[in-house]
């Protein structure tokens, strides 16, 4: 079902969440192929605009194929949060500018960036009207639930940043102390998802297309966020889309399929960050894709020690051919 931003078109429901070292072009690009109606780039440091970086400025890269694309960017103060959005909003063809205020990690917190934003509204506020008043691209707003579980003040934040202009606001159902750990926090979800009018997508824990369906139909969002769920299960996106449309759930790719699928991870990263960077970056995305697959410890720890993509490829197709052969053996003797 499509649904806007601002006066963006998303073409469905299930929205790729932005994933530090893992929402490149190259993944974004593979993810719109698979079904995401809209992807989101890894976190942008309001620092590295700022003084140029060269490495910051080429993650802000965007292929024409990937469309509808969010950059997002974090930062500690109002002004750098302004600099930066502008800074996206003129150079890079992006058509949704997202601020990050939710993450977690200690290296973006302790500079005021991240989960920070979300024990003060008022401040949250300040900083979301001061952006979106500076942009011409929608902007929307990632956040979490709260600091802690003594601080939980989403449907306030949330309030805070529809009322500054935000056009879109994402929730991970988590607080900021939790980290990755326990469990994400619907209730809590579905309590925002009451209180806003703009359009909000649901985050954390969405790992099947039943769970995507729910956070729709149950929780109140607008669209599914998914994270870590599809790293390495791109076709998960194509599962819930599915799923969402028909109530039918496809079946898992073969062996031989999803291996296919991790060979063009590698090839398109290749082409964008080149052999030196991209093959050490897919390792982490390899073990990912043989996760559960019988017999393929011993190839994901060869592929972790390879340095040429042609390496990868015939390590992987290797073991694509000694599955066949022990799948063929099997049916014989069955």
């Amino acid at each position: 079902m499509e649904w806007k931003i601002g006066n963006v078109t998303i073409p469905n429901q299930i929205v790729v969440a932005p994933m530090a070292g893992i929402t490149n072009s190259a993944f974004r690009v593979t993810a719109r192929e698979f079904g995401a109606g809209l992807t989101v780039c890894e976190m942008i440091s309001d620092q590295g605009i700022k003084y140029r970086n060269e490495k910051t400025l080429g993650m802000m890269f965007v292929d024409p194929k990937e469309h509808p694309v969010s950059i997002q960017i974090f930062g500690g103060t109002v002004e750098s949060l302004v600099q930066a959005a502008k800074f996206v909003d003129d150079n890079t063809s992006a058509d949704i500018i997202d601020i990050n205020m939710g993450c977690p990690v200690k290296k973006v917190t302790k500079t005021g960036a991240g989960s920070c934003w979300l024990r003060d509204p008022d401040h949250l506020y300040e900083a979301v009207k001061a952006v979106s008043s500076a942009i011409s691209k929608p902007l929307t707003v990632k956040m979490r639930t709260g600091w802690d579980d003594d601080h939980i003040l989403a449907v306030e934040n949330a309030l805070a940043a529809q009322e500054g202009g935000a056009s879109a606001i994402a929730m991970h159902g988590r607080t900021k102390s939790q980290m990755y750990m326990g469990h994400a926090n619907w209730d809590i979800l579905h309590e925002v998802a009451q209180n806003v009018s703009i359009p909000f997508m649901g985050n954390g824990d969405i790992k099947t297309p039943q769970d995507a369906k729910t956070m729709i139909e149950e929780v109140g969002a607008d669209a599914a966020m998914v994270g870590r769920a599809v790293l390495g299960n791109l076709w998960r996106l194509n599962a819930m889309n599915h799923y969402l449309e028909t109530g039918e759930l496809l079946p898992e790719p073969s062996v031989p399929e999803k291996i296919n699928i991790a060979k063009l991870q590698l090839q398109r990263l290749v082409d964008l960050k080149g052999e030196h960077v991209g093959v050490p970056e897919f390792r982490q995305q390899a073990a990912y894709y043989l996760k559960g697959i019988p017999h393929a410890v011993r190839t994901r720890a060869k592929v972790v020690e390879e340095d040429s993509m042609q390496e990868v490829f015939d390590t992987l197709d290797q073991f694509v051919e000694s599955y066949e052969k022990r799948e063929a053996k099997s049916s014989r003797i069955s």
